[in-house]
């Protein structure tokens, strides 16, 4: 981006009248440069065609609009898309379109790459570039929407913040986007639609609730023990399992609003009956909604497999069993490496 000119998406409603009437414009302009922005997701000045010639020039001379373009596309045998999204910098993220015959879901992106260093993901193997911005993550789902209305005729039904990066060290711009996405004059989607999945940051878990957010929370669990969970997501070191069962039940206090847990079986790791046992004891500490138990997508960096079929079956009906709403969640896009703890811009 040129320097010394403002991203004009960063402006509120307001902002934008007060600057139209500095250059003697209707206050009015303002509420149509709004709607294109929000509204018609328009990437360019020159497409809000019912300003004049000269204000467009006028806008463009003193904003910028870095609107977020698709790189490349991926279609995987399982209907799943994995769209690679370049930034005005020329950084790249990724984002994954999952449809099914009842939901359309959008997986999108916080962070270029991720500090957090999971060694069961493909992006926790890259090193953190930047935050995305709000409006950047906006771009995300809106265009993620455009995808599933052209290849399925029907918009998003569901958004989750589980793509590359931790959204709560991304607080402020993640919680700026939901609000876009939620508002009227946005994509006016329910925030009940919205999951933001964090890998455990427990002082941004209480902020949630302090800030009474309308989204669901999931916590990506995938060890049940502290010693466990610390070998694969250093995070727990300091952010371990009972300060995290606290700040989940504050969370819950505070919002009432529903909490679930993610946890990949890995082979002769955490696939056990007994590591099934420490699982129920968290579950039964926090009220929470499902966990989801999800196969493991083999990623080149890291040494970790799947469990056999019947070792799944076994731990999904211990689960059953004691009564824990578990599911078990099939991968999609394995095929384009488009499935979870797969997304590293390969191309």
């Amino acid at each position: 981006m040129k320097s010394g000119k403002t991203n004009i998406r960063q402006l509120s409603l307001s902002e934008l009248q007060e600057y139209f009437g500095s250059i003697g414009e209707k206050p009015f302009r303002a509420k149509q440069v709004y709607e294109w922005l929000w509204l018609k997701h328009a990437t360019s000045f020159d497409g809000m065609t019912n300003l004049s010639r000269e204000l467009r020039a006028k806008l463009e001379e003193y904003f910028t609009l870095p609107a977020v373009q698709v790189d490349t596309t991926q279609h995987s045998n399982d209907g799943t898309i994995k769209s690679r999204f370049k930034l005005h910098d020329g950084h790249l993220v990724e984002g994954v379109l999952i449809p099914t015959d009842t939901r359309q879901t959008a997986c999108v992106s916080s962070q270029v790459g991720c500090s957090l260093s999971c060694k069961f993901c493909a992006t926790g193997y890259m090193d953190r570039k930047r935050n995305l911005e709000f409006d950047e993550i906006f771009d995300e789902v809106a265009l993620l929407n455009d995808q599933a209305m052209g290849a399925y005729g029907k918009k998003l039904s569901n958004i989750v913040f589980m793509g590359m990066g931790e959204p709560l060290l991304n607080y402020k711009n993640v919680l700026a986007s939901i609000e876009r996405i939620t508002s009227p004059d946005g994509l006016g989607m329910s925030p009940k639609r919205i999951t933001v999945s964090t890998a455990g940051v427990a002082k941004m878990i209480r902020q949630l609730g302090d800030d009474k957010v309308k989204f669901n929370l999931a916590l990506s669990l995938h060890a049940a023990n502290d010693e466990k969970r610390s070998q694969i997501m250093p995070i727990n070191e300091t952010n371990n399992l009972k300060v995290l069962i606290e700040a989940l039940n504050y969370f819950y206090k505070q919002t009432q609003n529903q909490i679930s847990f993610e946890y990949i079986l890995f082979k002769d790791f955490n696939d056990s009956l007994k590591d099934a046992d420490e699982l129920i004891r968290i579950y039964r500490q926090v009220p929470a909604d499902l966990v989801n138990i999800i196969e493991y997508n083999p990623i080149s960096n890291a040494r970790f497999q799947k469990p056999e079929e019947e070792v799944a079956d076994a731990f999904m009906d211990y689960l059953a069993k004691h009564r824990v709403n578990a599911r078990l969640r099939r991968s999609r896009g394995k095929d384009i490496d488009a499935a979870c703890g797969q997304l590293a811009n390969k191309g």
